[in-house]
């Protein structure tokens, strides 16, 4: 347990036990609330459903760490991608336990209602994806597969995708959380799709982020659209209404704007040091 707050060197690491904190938290927040009493009537289900959430989450945050590794310039980021990673797989996997627990141990049940149940299937091939990923996140995997192992962990994406479906299906009349986390996707994706040396550089990220926005728009509204018969015009105009608050796609901007602006400080600030490192370079000289 020690180890996972540790570098490679084995030092103390803050950011791996801030980074632990924040995965172990919201499972022991359910825990006590469920132990307390407060979930309700039917608390396996509010537990459920909460693991899952949370596995859709830290699944997604994996996923960002690269690109915010390169936006920030932070390369401290990279090793807690496996940590967060294995806990998106292990939230997964306690989802799918109280689900059997929900069902009373009836295993039979639990294969017929996934074998039947689009939404359930969905879920059940994620968290085996999942749970491969997780198996195989190690050191000692990444010797064995060798180039195979980059393939294979390419799959967090389509993976990612079936889990957002599973997460839109399970959320049922309000999907509002489900698109937030759908449009954070959606970022990532179309940072991914820009050229590498794009990538390098802030500017391209104001436009990300209104790309981001406005796909995040058009799924909300095809959602609704497909699956309530909402008017989809009428789902993207809501974006201009901010009577009722901002709509995912609107926070989906603002986040991604704020990103940029600090990429953009964060990048003149190296231009400042790189360019007084210089002076002094060529004073001594």
């Amino acid at each position: 347990m020690f180890s996972l707050i540790q570098d490679r060197r084995g030092r103390f690491s803050s950011l791996r036990a801030i980074t632990l904190a924040i995965l172990v938290v919201p499972g022991l927040r359910l825990g006590v609330l469920w132990a307390m009493g407060d979930l309700g009537g039917r608390p396996v289900r509010e537990v459920t459903h909460g693991t899952g959430d949370f596995a859709v989450y830290f699944l997604l945050a994996s996923l960002a760490i690269t690109p915010f590794r390169t936006v920030l310039d932070w390369q401290r980021l990279v090793p807690l991608r496996r940590m967060i990673g294995v806990a998106a797989a292990s939230y997964a996997g306690i989802h799918l336990m109280l689900y059997v627990i929900d069902q009373r141990y009836d295993l039979i049940k639990v294969a017929t209602e996934i074998a039947l149940r689009f939404y359930l299937t969905i879920g059940f091939v994620t968290f085996l994806g999942l749970l491969a990923l997780a198996i195989t996140s190690t050191d000692g995997w990444m010797k064995r597969l060798g180039r195979r192992w980059k393939t294979l962990h390419k799959l967090a994406y389509p993976l990612a995708a079936l889990a957002l479906f599973h997460y839109f299906l399970q959320s049922k009349a309000d999907v509002t959380a489900a698109v937030f986390v759908a449009g954070l996707f959606l970022w990532e994706m179309i940072w991914r799709l820009t050229s590498r040396a794009s990538r390098l550089h802030w500017w391209p990220l104001p436009l990300i982020a209104i790309g981001a926005a406005v796909a995040t728009a058009a799924v909300e509204a095809l959602w609704y659209g497909l699956a309530t018969r909402i008017d989809p015009i009428k789902v993207l105009s809501a974006n201009l209404d901010l009577s009722y608050g901002p709509r995912p796609a609107v926070w989906i901007l603002i986040c991604a704007l704020g990103l940029s602006a600090i990429a953009a400080v964060t990048r003149w600030r190296q231009s400042r040091v790189s360019q007084t490192t210089d002076k002094r370079r060529a004073v001594l000289l």
